[in-house]
């Protein structure tokens, strides 16, 4: 069988979650078909190799090949570079340990950014601007366990999806509360990136810069603790970090869509689709907007929330089956 035609395996590696499908290829209104999917947490395993055996041994498929997507960069070895992974990720190992004559792979919100642009309008929460799909390049980002950011742009022949490190890029900052988390938050490190703040662990950076800042002991650990306690309206402090953090959002989105020509918004990750009414009802639009003369454009821009689930699976398989198609 042509090695575009037969199953595949298409995993999504995140620092919390891997998420994992058996794919093939599917009609022309989805290319990609999930004929097995499991969602495995990072932290009972001892490496990549155990899940991934798991999950072959229940799909009880022979596989040959398959795409792995992350955050991080490869080195020639095989080797992932990777901040927010739990274990170290070797290609190359894990190619052979699995028995598989190919194991590729590809950023993780690369992989988002090849499957967002299929999501149903069901799937997404309209935020800002207008609800037709753009024409030109449309952003996809999102905070997790770390903040990872990808941009798709059209072209006459097939689309090209560029990678982005832009949660390694400085915090900027647009209040003076947020000023001074940030002075706070610079007295432990020497750079401030986008994702110490925009992330699950920024989250909790936020929370307990802002404890010191109004000499309270930080009660909460968890960014899952922090949300619920927010939503929940009993713990002012956690409503405040949320407050910011919403804020924060809006201010680097509008910066991205700015810095990349965006004229469309995918807003993914983890953590956004717990706080949706919270988002919804921040001063995230505000933030975005908030551009001086930029406004009437972004105005222009479409921000929509997607629903991650299996979109990092299905975006990898799509980009597997497009390199296929392409080297025929």
């Amino acid at each position: 069988m042509p090695a575009h035609r037969e199953p595949f395996l298409a995993a999504d590696v995140g620092g919390t979650h891997v998420r994992v499908g058996l794919a093939s290829r599917g009609p022309a209104d989805a290319p990609v078909r999930l004929l097995h999917y499991a969602k495995y947490r990072c932290g009972d395993y001892a490496g990549l190799d155990q899940i991934l055996e798991d999950f072959l041994r229940q799909a009880a498929t022979p596989v040959r090949r398959g795409v792995i997507a992350s955050a991080g960069y490869a080195l020639d070895d095989g080797t992932v570079i990777t901040a927010n992974l739990p274990w170290p990720l070797p290609m190359r190992r894990l190619e052979e340990h699995l028995g598989l004559e190919e194991l590729r792979l590809i950023n993780d919100f690369e992989a988002l950014a090849h499957a967002a642009v299929q999501v149903d309008a069901s799937q997404v929460l309209q935020l800002s601007g207008p609800s037709a799909t753009p024409r030109g390049p449309i952003l996809i980002l999102g905070p997790g366990t770390g903040l990872g950011a990808a941009v798709w742009i059209p072209t006459a022949g097939q689309p090209v999806v560029l990678a982005t490190e832009a949660g390694q890029a400085a915090l900027a900052v647009g209040t003076d509360l947020e000023m001074a988390l940030l002075q706070q938050m610079l007295g432990q490190r020497s750079h401030v990136s986008i994702e110490q703040a925009l992330s699950g662990p920024g989250l909790m950076n936020l929370y307990r810069a802002l404890c010191a800042l109004r000499g309270a002991a930080p009660a909460l650990t968890t960014p899952g603790e922090l949300t619920a306690a927010a939503m929940g309206g009993g713990d002012p402090m956690a409503r405040e970090s949320l407050d910011v953090f919403c804020g924060l959002l809006g201010s680097a989105v509008g910066d991205m869509a700015l810095l990349y020509g965006a004229q469309g918004v995918y807003l993914a990750g983890g953590i956004l689709p717990h706080i949706r009414q919270f988002l919804v009802q921040s001063d995230f639009v505000g933030r975005f907007l908030n551009k001086g003369p930029m406004r009437e454009a972004l105005e222009r821009v479409s921000v929509k929330l997607v629903e991650h689930g299996q979109l990092g699976v299905i975006g990898a398989a799509s980009w597997y089956l497009a390199s296929h198609v392409q080297e025929k």
